[in-house]
């Protein structure tokens, strides 16, 4: 099979073949049928993830396609089904797997991430029965890899851990792939969202999402804009982007008691005793911080109907389709200049 890898943190990735994996016992082989491309990829690609350890290897971790083979032990699965995985790979044994929270599972398995991932025609899949999600009929490859970490850590952000109601205010701090999947998730619920982008395509694409407000964080007050929408200020904020700068905008301009979810991956205090997240306003202002590490296989379903309904259309986000030959630059690119929306493999 045609894989995407790389032989060292920061080395050039290339094209290569392997051997079709076999699945363990447990397990499947899924033929890859399209696969996101996201900055996670990158953070791995360049050593920020202490879980690679072995090389070559392959990222990926967004993706869905049909079943190939199949372990001894599945009994869910059978060659042929259209299915799709979470990024996060539950152990199905621990308390939290039990409890529906796998993405917090302490025995976790990340494609892409712990082991080859989905820069490849096909890729393994261990605890089968409690991983695979089925794909309805009417949601589609790309739409499916679309999800991802980032719909799906976002569906969670806003439905499942900040509970956004109807006619709150909601303010999403970067708008590529996982804010604007928090903008149209938000919107859906029936809040009115702002997103804030210094890019001016990516304030236009989080329009199309729902927002009926954008800010540019650089030239726009964000915190005095929004309390002129509310006087007390956001109901709920969202850190799409992962930064110190986003982190602490998006906790200014909450209203006391507000909620913030943090979902771009922040880097650890670069000062000693420093906070990343200014902790005086949480502690002042009686804040709820919280994170969205993604979403477990178990509340999928949710997602997916309203996906088929219509309410939740993450096919839109899509902005290109590329192949496996493309994914070197694109990957490289997104350290310097990452694209809005979100970009789909058809390996």
């Amino acid at each position: 099979m045609r894989v995407a890898q790389f032989d060292s943190f920061g080395s050039p990735l290339y094209i290569d073949e392997r051997p079709i994996p076999t699945p363990r016992p447990h397990g499947v082989i899924i033929k890859v049928e399209a696969t996101g491309l996201c900055r996670s990829d990158w953070h791995g690609w360049q050593g920020h993830d202490d879980d690679i350890k072995e090389f070559p290897h392959i990222p990926g971790h967004e993706f869905a396609g049909t079943i190939s083979d199949v372990g001894s032990d599945v009994t869910k699965w059978k060659v042929g089904d259209r299915v799709t995985v979470p990024f996060v790979s539950g152990c199905g044994e621990c308390v939290d797997c039990l409890e529906g929270n796998a993405q917090v599972c302490f025995f976790q398995w990340q494609p892409g991430f712990n082991g080859p991932g989905s820069f490849a025609e096909y890729v393994r899949v261990p605890n089968a029965d409690f991983n695979v999600v089925a794909l309805p009929d009417d949601v589609s490859f790309e739409t499916a890899a679309a999800l991802g970490c980032r719909f799906a850590t976002s569906y969670r952000a806003i439905v499942q851990v900040a509970q956004v109601k109807p006619g709150e205010l909601v303010a999403v701090f970067g708008c590529g792939g996982v804010g604007l999947a928090a903008i149209m998730i938000a919107a859906s619920r029936g809040a009115t969202v702002v997103g804030v982008d210094t890019s001016h395509h990516a304030r236009d694409r989080a329009r199309l999402a729902g927002a009926e407000v954008v800010l540019d964080s650089i030239h726009d007050d964000v915190p005095k804009v929004v309390k002129a929408m509310n006087s007390r200020g956001a109901d709920v904020t969202v850190d799409a982007l992962g930064s110190i700068a986003t982190a602490k905008l998006a906790i200014e301009t909450l209203r006391r008691l507000g909620r913030h979810v943090q979902v771009g991956l922040l880097p650890p205090a670069q000062v000693q005793d420093q906070a990343t997240i200014p902790m005086h306003l949480v502690i002042g202002r009686e804040l709820s911080v919280m994170g969205s590490h993604g979403m477990s296989a178990a509340t999928y379903p949710d997602m997916l109907a309203d996906i088929s309904s219509g309410k939740l259309r993450p096919e839109t986000l899509v902005e290109r389709l590329i192949t496996l030959e493309e994914v070197p630059a694109a990957l490289e690119q997104m350290g310097t200049n990452p694209l809005p929306g979100i970009t789909v493999i058809k390996p």
